[in-house]
């Protein structure tokens, strides 16, 4: 653990680094002084997002596929961290709905860690999930769940192939601290929403839905779905603490522990947004699983982190950042379409 560390200049690859949380943790390393490289495909991941950066020079992008031969040749030269946030991944429709895609993410996390090992990185901090607890635990909204680092272990129910790749990330890293030294860090992150946040994740889609007037308002489920959303201000905090003081592949959660039903946050963006629509439930539409929320207990010690926004707060900032950047026939023309891709 390093009291004293200091960004300023530090070598750092953003793998991923056009997507929502990779931008936003751009924004925040540039801002303490690191020297940025940016690797995206732009699949999922926006230009606009870090253009600001590539015009003024402020960060190195390269565009393209990280398991392309010829696109990692010089990658990882003078690297000393990466960020490993680059993923097959969507929301819950597209994580319920695809498994071929997020398996992929079992072959692109290995060859970012091994590349790793062989140009001498000095650490990892992988972008993990919420997905690696077992499912079997979290079916029974009844139940004040909190789920704690230690209830992975076997038998390992990871959500879905996306659930099970981030899973095998993570063990990936700590065996590779323990037989090769590499240092790393693993954040899983909760229900992660916020500015730049897409339409594919439950809460920016249920804003978009109240953005164009949907009239009646789809919700999918029963709305009894228990969350904690987390701001994205906040994940990007604790993810470069984790970066910061931790070495041996140790996993954190970083979310918060309000416990919100799926319809309070539908009403309190209705309320705030002043739309009265019909509500229609969606029992046969993904869900996920029933009762998902963090412990943050571990992250609390071990990087004396703790969200600072809370669901009300953070909402009402997303939904202004929303408001004022999409105009509603875009939104109208591609919001079916993509709550189920990438």
């Amino acid at each position: 653990m390093n009291k004293n560390f200091n960004w300023k200049n530090k070598k750092v690859l953003v793998t991923g680094g056009a997507s929502f949380i990779g931008s936003n943790l751009v924004d925040a390393l540039i801002s303490r002084g690191a020297s940025v490289r940016v690797v995206d495909d732009l699949t999922s991941g926006i230009f606009k997002n870090i253009k600001g950066h590539i015009e003024a020079k402020r960060i190195e992008f390269i565009q393209g596929d990280i398991r392309d031969s010829e696109i990692v040749k010089n990658l990882f030269n003078d690297i000393q961290i990466i960020f490993h946030l680059a993923a097959d991944h969507g929301g819950r429709g597209y994580v319920d709905l695809h498994q071929a895609g997020p398996a992929s993410n079992l072959f692109l996390d290995g060859f970012v860690f091994w590349h790793a090992i062989k140009n001498k990185i000095e650490k990892v901090i992988f972008a993990s999930s919420g997905c690696v607890y077992p499912s079997y635990l979290q079916n029974d909204t009844s139940k004040e769940l909190f789920l704690t680092e230690d209830l992975i272990k076997p038998p390992y129910d990871a959500d879905n192939m996306y659930g099970w790749a981030k899973l095998m990330g993570e063990l990936t890293l700590r065996a590779y601290y323990k037989e090769y030294g590499l240092k790393s860090a693993s954040c899983r992150f909760f229900t992660v929403y916020g500015p730049r946040g897409l339409e594919n994740h439950a809460l920016i889609a249920m804003i978009a839905r109240a953005f164009i007037k949907q009239d009646p308002f789809e919700v999918w489920g029963d709305g009894n779905q228990i969350r904690n959303w987390t701001y994205i201000d906040d994940i990007v905090e604790g993810t470069i603490l984790a970066a910061e003081k931790i070495d041996d592949g140790t996993a954190v959660n970083l979310g918060t522990m309000e416990r919100n039903k799926v319809i309070d946050a539908v009403k309190m963006i209705l309320e705030y947004t002043k739309h009265n629509p019909e509500i229609r439930f969606r029992p046969d539409m993904p869900v996920g699983p029933l009762n998902r929320v963090a412990d943050n207990s571990q992250a609390k010690k071990l990087l004396n982190w703790e969200p600072k926004i809370l669901l009300k707060e953070g909402l009402k900032k997303t939904i202004d950042w929303y408001f004022s950047d999409r105009k509603q026939n875009e939104v109208k023309n591609i919001l079916e379409k993509i709550l189920t891709t990438r």
